[in-house]
């Protein structure tokens, strides 16, 4: 537990005129059913000062590490001088246009990133390829679902185009997840999320959606056999991440590249949790380098923790309606300055090649001191980069705010992802997994801290279960 010296009470209350640091509990829609009940009071680097909020410790403030990133999107952690610096330039000297007008900002960006020589142009070269910006990873995976649909679509006729009648499926994975919003909710399969909202539209120019199990390549390959020729897209991310961190088999995304390729299918690379968090910028990448997709969607990290924006990836052939597309958020100069600043200090600092190293590091020290310690509380740990996945047991998954709650006041902030839940084919049911995920730039010491610290809170939660 946190000892006194890690402890200070706020001197002024609100009656003295000081803050109300719950107020927020008030207003603000509860979207969880359980809050926590802590307030974050300021942070810098990893480190956020929380403060309780109610029972007996009530005032006490906590120094947290944050393994969790804000939702995995502060990649740069708290108060990042090159972020401010890049926020301050844009906003006295970059101005506002939307993409109705050539930006410099947006121009330097996207050079850097896709032109001759930029980063990203091995695999994705300025000639195949074009993108756009939306506020957030939902509305990213939106436009990226309305390309496709758009793919099969005579606009000129309106009507289904010639030779793509039939092309009427969508293929997605058993613990997907997409984003909340409603076109996207069929791609989830846990009823949970999709009972009692809207589906896509209707025949005759509607879609379905099937499920098949996430990293089992023969049960994909007997999907393709029995049902290529109706195939429009799939959607996979390259890690399932609410799935409880799953990772497919060597060799598993690149042959589902191959068996969309072969069989006339889009393939739609949902990267928003796992972009610049897997040791590389993108997780659809293998020994033999990048694995070719017809559209990728980034997010989370691409904001940096201060702006929310994702970025769709496209074929150029990939294309909407003539102002279908239009967004007040794509690609705006002080998104661009944010991500472009960002990015190059990634780069810069070998960010993603440390990120490599401390997360292999701690992924070890996870199944060492958190998984063998604790078998009643976890099953296994599994991941790679700095996004690692701690599995509860079917007894602990019971419980997910208690145990929310001890790590907090032992000092670390985690996530829990839902779990793949029942699978078919076979395969078991995946419970809720604690998601270890701290920003880029964590250094191996502070790695140790957060599972030392998550070790304290298991004997904290095994301790109150006796």
């Amino acid at each position: 537990m946190l000892d006194e010296g890690r402890t200070r009470v706020l001197p002024d209350p609100p009656e003295a005129g000081g803050p109300d640091l719950g107020f927020d509990r008030s207003v603000h829609m509860d979207h969880y059913g359980t809050r926590l009940p802590f307030c974050c009071v300021g942070a810098k680097g990893i480190v956020q000062r929380f403060v309780e909020l109610g029972g007996p410790h009530a005032g006490r403030s906590l120094d947290v590490l944050d393994a969790s990133g804000g939702y995995a999107s502060a990649c740069l952690g708290a108060g990042s001088p090159v972020i401010a610096g890049a926020l301050r330039r844009a906003i006295e000297d970059s101005g506002y246009v939307t993409d109705e007008i050539a930006s410099l900002e947006r121009g330097r960006v996207l050079a850097r990133l896709f032109g001759p020589g930029g980063l990203w142009s091995d695999r994705f070269p300025a000639g195949d390829y074009h993108v756009s910006g939306r506020n957030s990873g939902s509305e990213g995976m939106e436009l990226a679902l309305r390309l496709v649909l758009e793919s099969r679509f005579d606009r000129r006729r309106l009507r289904a185009a010639e030779g793509r009648e039939d092309r009427n499926v969508i293929l997605a994975f058993e613990g997907a997840w997409h984003g909340w919003t409603g076109a996207l909710l069929p791609l989830i399969n846990r009823r949970h999320y999709r009972a009692g909202l809207p589906t896509l539209a209707a025949e005759p120019y509607g879609i379905t959606v099937e499920h098949i199990p996430f990293g089992e390549i023969e049960a994909a390959r007997e999907y393709f056999a029995g049902n290529g020729h109706r195939l429009l897209a799939v959607f996979i991310e390259p890690v399932q991440g609410d799935a409880g961190i799953l990772t497919p088999p060597p060799g598993y995304l690149r042959e589902m590249a191959r068996l969309c390729r072969d069989g006339g299918a889009l393939l739609v690379a949902d990267e928003i949790l796992t972009f610049a968090k897997t040791g590389g910028f993108f997780g659809m990448t293998d020994d033999e380098g990048p694995i070719p997709t017809d559209v990728t969607v980034l997010g989370k990290s691409l904001g940096m923790g201060v702006l929310t924006t994702s970025m769709v990836v496209a074929r150029r052939d990939l294309t909407v309606r003539e102002t279908g597309a239009v967004a007040t958020s794509d690609l705006r100069p002080i998104t661009c300055a944010v991500m472009g600043a960002g990015i190059g200090h990634i780069h810069a600092e070998g960010l993603l090649e440390r990120s490599r190293e401390v997360g292999g590091h701690l992924g070890t020290l996870l199944r060492r001191e958190v998984v063998e310690r604790f078998p009643d509380l976890y099953r296994e740990a599994r991941g790679l980069g700095v996004m690692h996945g701690v599995e509860l047991t079917e007894s602990a998954a019971r419980d997910v705010p208690a145990f929310r709650e001890h790590m907090i006041r032992n000092g670390v902030y985690v996530e829990f992802m839902a779990g793949a839940g029942r699978r078919s084919h076979g395969l078991r049911y995946v419970f809720p997994t604690m998601r270890v995920a701290p920003p880029l730039i964590v250094t191996a010491p502070e790695a140790e801290s957060i599972v030392e610290r998550i070790a304290a809170g298991s004997e904290a939660i095994r301790e109150e279960a006796r």
